[in-house]
């Protein structure tokens, strides 16, 4: 068996992957794969971390654990998906750093199960973007409660994945950029599933729905029914043309208004945003899904 965690970012799934899978997980169980509910482990999985402080759990409590998360006797891929994983929202930011407790948070999660595989899969966002939607997850924080003191300029994705594999090497680590999920949803559900090829599931529009216009959307519907794409390639390029034409700008736009911050501070994360993304993809250990 191997155990799948999706561990967000903040602000970049709003639960989307988890319920998608939610919604398709009877044809999912019968290719082995498993879907429980999250009630059923997110608090769990937490306090069980707590309680084993670094050690690793004991075979009883390994059975234990996995009693109360599954029902079915066994499982090859078992998905796991809590944005909490790795921080609770208020912590994100702390020592001049993105998810400071995440290798060790990773750590403990592994030590849980330490005779099963695990994957780790991670969606990470220009810091432009994300600072300002973290800021609306925490109504009556303050912009410098939030930040804890850090300067945006010297927050790093790269460094949150070196530190992590640092601690961890041994785990395996799929990461994507939050911009791109609307063009490689379906490489994304592919990754973290781990669904056999021509395996087609149902529900997977919930995303494009929220930036597409409702017209856009059954226009893009039609044409693909009518042309079924060849490639993924094409299909990428079929997605983005509706989108160009259709998207929902306010609901794409958003309001950068945080204290200190002008154009050049966008311009500056951006930048810096993807020399970490150039870094990340060249890291070992790392897949990177990419548009």
């Amino acid at each position: 068996m191997r155990i799948v965690y999706h561990l967000g970012a903040h602000c970049t799934d709003d639960e989307r992957l988890v319920r998608c899978l939610w919604k398709n997980r009877e044809s999912l169980s019968r290719q082995g794969i498993i879907v429980p509910a999250p009630t059923r482990y997110r608090t769990l999985l937490r306090d069980t971390a707590v309680t084993l402080k670094g050690r690793a759990a004991s075979r009883d409590t390994q059975a234990v654990v996995l009693d109360q998360i599954m029902d079915e006797d066994r499982a090859d891929r078992l998905i796991l998906s809590w944005e909490n994983f790795l921080s609770y929202p208020q912590w994100v930011i702390r020592s001049n750093r993105l998810y400071p407790a995440a290798a060790e948070r990773i750590r403990a999660f592994t030590q849980i199960f330490p005779e099963i595989e695990a994957e780790f899969h991670l969606a990470i966002r220009n810091l432009a973007s994300f600072l300002p939607a973290l800021m609306s997850r925490l109504p009556g924080r303050s912009y410098d409660e939030v930040m804890g003191g850090a300067e945006p300029r010297t927050l790093s994705w790269f460094r949150l994945i070196e530190e992590v594999r640092t601690l961890n090497p041994e785990a395996n680590l799929t990461i994507w950029c939050d911009e791109d999920t609307p063009l490689i949803w379906p490489e994304v559900l592919d990754a973290v599933s781990g669904h056999a090829p021509g395996t087609q599931l149902a529900e997977t529009e919930d995303l494009l729905a929220e930036i597409m216009s409702a017209e856009g959307l059954d226009r893009m519907r039609a044409y693909l029914r009518g042309n079924p794409p060849s490639s993924v390639m094409q299909r990428r390029r079929i997605v983005s043309a509706f989108l160009d034409k259709f998207a929902l700008t306010d609901q794409v736009d958003m309001e950068l208004d945080l204290p200190g911050w002008d154009d050049e501070m966008v311009a500056t994360l951006t930048e810096n945003y993807h020399i970490d993304i150039a870094k990340i993809r060249a890291t070992p250990g790392v897949t990177f899904l990419s548009a």
